[in-house]
C-alpha cells in the first residue's frame, strides 16, 4: 500500500477535524438556541414550546371538558392546553387577573396550546368555548 504524501495527509486530517468540529457545534447548539428564557411578564405572548418553561411545566387545573391550565414554576407563567375531545369549533383561552389573554382555535383533534400569560403574584385560568350550540364555556379554577 502506497503512503500519501505528507501535505495530502495533513490536509485530509485537518479537513476531517474541521468537519467533526462543525457537526458537533451544529448539533450541540441546536437545542440550546431553540429554548429561550423568560420570567413572569416577559413570558406574556410567548410560545411555551420555544422556551425553557415547558421543561418544568405541570397541569395545575383541569376543567370538566378537559381544557388544562399549565404552569411553569421556573418562569412563573401559565397557558392553556387541550389534548382531546371537543367539537370542531372550539376556542381555548388563557386569562390572568391582570387582563392578559391569549386564545387558539381547536379543531377537535390533536393537541393545541395558547401563548403564555404572566402568573407571578396574580392568578390565571383556562377556558374552553364551544361555538356549535350556544357558546357554552367551561373554565378551570384559578391558580
Amino acid at each position: 500500500m502506497k503512503a500519501l504524501p505528507p501535505l495530502t495527509r495533513k490536509l485530509a486530517t485537518a479537513a476531517s477535524a474541521l468537519g467533526l468540529a462543525a457537526s458537533g457545534l451544529l448539533f450541540a447548539s441546536a437545542p440550546a438556541s431553540a429554548a429561550t428564557s423568560c420570567y413572569a411578564s416577559s413570558c406574556t405572548g410567548l410560545d411555551p414550546s420555544t422556551t425553557v418553561c415547558q421543561n418544568d411545566a405541570r397541569t395545575v387545573r383541569t376543567a370538566d371538558w378537559g381544557v388544562e391550565l399549565r404552569y411553569s414554576p421556573t418562569c412563573r407563567a401559565a397557558w392553556a392546553r387541550k389534548t382531546s375531545g371537543g367539537s370542531l369549533d372550539t376556542e381555548i383561552r388563557v386569562r390572568n387577573s391582570a387582563g392578559d389573554t391569549h386564545g387558539v382555535y381547536y379543531g377537535g383533534w390533536g393537541t393545541v396550546y395558547t401563548a403564555m400569560v404572566n402568573d407571578k403574584d396574580i392568578v390565571a385560568w383556562a377556558c374552553e368555548t364551544r361555538a356549535y350550540d350556544t357558546l357554552q364555556t367551561h373554565c378551570t379554577g384559578t391558580y
